[in-house]
């Protein structure tokens, strides 16, 4: 690399007279940013496979559509003949054909071609497909030389203007592969859904949690090739691939997709070259997911906030609450990451921040400007303040919303001040289903409930006991409903008067047959916040 480039680099990016600990952040960040530069830089044009012969079935990590807008989606898929041994893809670039059909026997083809994929991209495919009719089911399908992939369902949004009367979504999150099967995602394919919402932790990087029923068989990942190879283990599950066949995803990320607990550029164990990692974690999560090219990480960055809009009944504003976050406050000494505190000064600091000043700006004003019925803050965790200890004194858990207190109330304050109609918030994160009153200040009785909390629990992962989640429930008298027990995801069906979120409820995650059951429902009607059961 040009050693004046890099000096030049270093310079504006770092000056001497910046804060030493500023300074040094700014290095790490230049660093890793070209360090990841020179591992994604395109190489030498290499040969194009225009008719490959493949000995074994390259589309085993199945398809995926998302990022669903009027007049287009994004269809995905990878080949990855061996998809546990880095793909089993030549170091050479194949041409991927793709079909898009108004009937799933694909005797109406609405529109078709050709794509390069790249050894870049771990051979990924990520089409862009516009000049689509708004509020319409399509079915799509990828061909790499004689192989054919299987056939996946998606559906554009409504019109921006257009009058709808209903949308059904689910959303979910938590999937650490070794505590569960996917049964959950075989019963979510078959609802009768418009959207899958996806809030994080998709992949784990870690082996934790009691009662594993299969194994990971590799160490954390580090490199690209080890997050790659972890990807392509979770989307091996038939069960998963089912679900992202079955309907268009959008999707956010939360702390397992790079390292549990990290904060921006810290990681929970202060490892020096933690932007290095989470540019690896970034470039596999964008190969592995239905995203469109803006969401392209550079380097150790990536902007995943987007916001979707459904005709004039629903709007989606998606966040990335772990990116521009600010180090979690108070940590256990030599750590970062979270920590359960009740006397944390810092934790009370004006200028901390869960998602940074660009995208609370980004949210503010897109909640000013929304003209929808319903409007869906789609985020990674419990927004509603949780005391954890029981009788006289408070304590909080520092890696939600509670370690950022200031910033909780800034949003909720701009919803109350900008009152868009009907605001949601969904959120997982912490295995365990929750329905709260959203407030201003949790500590005030007098203070308005602003918007409806609906925070689903995991796929898999294991959460809290039913005893302790009934403790924390008498602590918090805004927190209406809550069971850690189960596993499984939330439906959210909204009309043009009401939204219903019904509590959908494994057997059990250990058996991979395992049935589901309605654990609860709940109802939110037009412009009266706070959810009552049914």
């Amino acid at each position: 690399m040009n050693i004046k480039f890099l000096s030049e680099c270093l310079r504006r990016a770092a000056p001497a007279d910046m804060p030493p600990s500023q300074r040094r952040r700014a290095m790490l960040r230049i660093a890793a940013g070209l360090a990841a530069a020179a591992l994604f830089a395109p190489m030498a044009p290499r040969r194009v496979r225009a008719q490959p012969r493949f000995g074994k079935d390259p589309f085993t990590l199945g398809v995926a559509s998302g990022s669903p807008r009027p007049d287009g989606v994004v269809l995905w898929t990878r080949l990855a003949p061996e998809p546990l041994a880095g793909g089993g893809m030549p170091n050479s670039s194949v041409e991927l054909s793709w079909e898009l059909a108004r009937d799933e026997h694909f005797r109406d083809i609405a529109q078709k071609g050709a794509v390069l994929a790249t050894p870049e991209l771990a051979h990924s495919a990520h089409v862009e497909v516009g000049g689509l009719e708004p509020a319409r089911w399509y079915w799509y399908r990828f061909m790499a030389g004689d192989a054919v992939s299987t056939v996946g369902r998606t559906r554009t949004a409504p019109a921006v203007n257009a009058i709808v009367e209903r949308l059904r979504f689910a959303f979910a999150s938590c999937q650490q592969y070794e505590q569960g099967y996917f049964a959950a995602h075989r019963h979510l394919a078959a609802e009768d859904l418009d959207l899958v919402v996806f809030l994080g932790d998709y992949i784990y990087e870690s082996s934790w949690g009691r009662n594993h029923v299969r194994k990971h068989n590799a160490g954390e990942p580090y490199t690209l090739s080890e997050y790659r190879n972890r990807y392509a283990l979770y989307k091996s599950d038939p069960n998963l691939q089912r679900s992202h066949a079955s309907a268009p995803w959008i999707v956010t990320w939360d702390d397992h997709e790079v390292d549990n607990d990290y904060a921006g550029d810290q990681s929970e164990y202060l490892d020096p070259n933690f932007l290095a990692r989470r540019a690896a974690a970034y470039r596999a999560y964008y190969e592995h997911m239905p995203l469109a090219r803006r969401a392209l990480p550079r380097g150790p960055d990536a902007q995943l906030y987007d916001s979707f809009v459904f005709g004039d009944l629903a709007t989606f504003f998606v966040l990335d609450d772990r990116q521009y976050r600010t180090r979690q406050a108070c940590p256990k000494p030599g750590r970062g990451g979270s920590n359960v505190v009740a006397d944390c000064a810092e934790r009370l600091a004006s200028d901390r921040t869960m998602l940074g000043s660009t995208q609370e700006a980004w949210l503010k004003n897109g909640l000013a400007h929304t003209r929808t019925k319903w409007n869906v803050i789609a985020q990674q965790t419990l927004m509603a303040q949780h005391d954890h200890k029981r009788g006289l004194g408070q304590s909080y858990w520092t890696d939600g919303w509670d370690g950022y207190p200031v910033a909780r109330a800034r949003l909720l304050n701009d919803i109350a001040q900008v009152k868009p109609s009907n605001p949601l918030v969904i959120g997982g994160d912490v295995h365990c289903t929750w329905i709260a009153d959203l407030k201003p200040d949790f500590d005030d009785p007098r203070s308005p409930v602003v918007a409806t909390e609906f925070c689903g629990t995991s796929i898999t992962s294991q959460g809290p006991s039913q005893k302790r989640v009934l403790a924390w429930l008498a602590e918090n008298p805004h927190l209406r409903y809550g069971n850690g027990e189960k596993r499984g995801y939330v439906t959210v069906e909204i009309r043009r008067n009401e939204c219903t979120a019904t509590l959908r409820a494994l057997d059990s995650e250990k058996r991979a047959d395992s049935g589901i059951s309605t654990l609860a429902t709940f109802a939110v009607a037009n412009g009266r916040p706070g959810a009552q059961q049914t």
